[in-house]
C-alpha cells in the first residue's frame, strides 16, 4: 500500500528551473527504486529519470542529460527532479513512479513495467 504525490509543476518560460517533489506514504521507501515518466499530449510516456533505493545509483534520459537531476530523501520518504534550463520540448505531465519493496539489489530502471506504483502527474509547460 503505496501512495505517491507529485507537486511542484507549473508554467515557466525558457531557460527557467522547476523542482518537482514525490511524496510517498506507506511502508518500505527506502526499499524501493524510483523513477520519474512523462507524457507529453500526443505522445506516448517516456523514462526521464530512476534512482536506486539508496539513491547512489541514478540515470537520467539522454534528451535531459545534462539538465535534469534525480535524487531522494529517504529520511523524508520524497524523490526529487530537478529540472533547469526548461525547453519547451520539455512540456508534459510529469509522474513519479516506484517498484515493489527488495531486500537486495541497488538498481534503477527505465521501463514502465519495471514499476507498480504510480502518482497521478504534475503538469509542466514551457513557453519559448
Amino acid at each position: 500500500q503505496v501512495q505517491l504525490v507529485e507537486s511542484g509543476g507549473g508554467s515557466v518560460q525558457a531557460g527557467a528551473s522547476l523542482r518537482l517533489s514525490c511524496t510517498a506514504s506507506g511502508r518500505a521507501f527506502d526499499s524501493r527504486a524510483m523513477g520519474w515518466f512523462r507524457q507529453a499530449a500526443g505522445k506516448e510516456r517516456e523514462f526521464v529519470a530512476g534512482i536506486s533505493k539508496s539513491g547512489r545509483n541514478t540515470d537520467v534520459a539522454d534528451s535531459v542529460k545534462g539538465r535534469f537531476t534525480i535524487s531522494r530523501d529517504n529520511a523524508k520518504n520524497k524523490v526529487f527532479l530537478q529540472m533547469d534550463k526548461l525547453q519547451s520540448e520539455d512540456t508534459a505531465v510529469y509522474q513519479c513512479a516506484g517498484t515493489h519493496d527488495y531486500d537486495d539489489f541497488d538498481l534503477y530502471f527505465v521501463h514502465p513495467d519495471s514499476y507498480y506504483y504510480w502518482g497521478q502527474g504534475t503538469q509542466v509547460t514551457v513557453s519559448s
